[in-house]
């Protein structure tokens, strides 16, 4: 993925620092976001258990979803080892999936979760606190300058960190178009990309992102398959 980037401080692991309200943040190749000042760890919509969920409707998906994201939420908490994780809302698929989760799988969250702070922000997908679960549950919460929801709000926000809208950003490169999921800022607010191993994007050229960003400050991370591509708004397709 050759894209031409925005001049910005690009980190170990191919993460890439950038600000929200002025509050220093790092965005991670695995769709999490860290605040280093603070040891916080941030994603979004997890969507665990979202295969089984669709298997009760009899539409058949590989079973394998939670384990994936599992997998990459233990990777991304070792590589920061963060003090505080936050999950943004649609941490499962419904309002059942916490109950549904496999011993294996509850006992290796149980395991991410033991011995720091745990927050459920709730979503549209799981408005209640998941079932036999440690941690704490709030609908937002604020936290110094900032604030964080599931879904972001339709008017000027600063300081918010939401998610809700699966973010995607596309570039054309040699002809061919190329779509990722991303990170969507304009320094003042950010929408998160979605963690889970079973969720699509939101092209954020796209009406459900009108009127929520500066479009002359726009900038989307993408996520590569190994770092993050800063691009400007004028580098993006619909």
């Amino acid at each position: 993925m050759n894209l031409a980037v925005h001049a910005t401080r690009t980190m170990l692991h191919g993460a890439v620092e950038t600000d929200i309200a002025g509050h220093a943040a790092i965005c991670d190749p695995s769709g999490a976001l860290y605040l280093e000042t603070d040891r916080i760890l941030i994603v979004s919509d997890l969507h665990f258990e979202k295969g089984s969920s669709f298997a009760r409707r009899g539409m058949m998906l590989p079973p394998y979803d939670t384990a994936s994201t599992l997998k990459a939420l233990s990777a991304s908490i070792a590589r920061y080892q963060p003090a505080c994780v936050i999950s943004l809302g649609d941490s499962f698929h419904d309002g059942d999936a916490a109950a549904r989760l496999p011993a294996i799988y509850a006992d290796q969250l149980a395991a991410l979760m033991h011995g720091r702070d745990w927050i459920w922000i709730t979503g549209n997908h799981d408005p209640d606190h998941p079932a036999d679960l440690p941690g704490e549950t709030y609908t937002e919460l604020a936290f110094g300058a900032l604030v964080f929801r599931h879904e972001p709000s339709k008017t000027a926000s600063r300081g918010e960190i939401a998610g809700h809208l699966h973010p995607a950003a596309k570039v054309v490169r040699r002809g061919q178009a190329v779509q990722r999921r991303c990170f969507v800022t304009d320094h003042t607010r950010m929408i998160m990309p979605a963690f889970g191993a079973y969720t699509g994007g939101l092209n954020i050229l796209g009406r459900a992102f009108h009127g929520l960003f500066d479009s002359n400050s726009l900038k989307a991370y993408m996520l590569g398959h190994a770092r993050v591509y800063p691009m400007l708004r004028k580098t993006l397709y619909p």
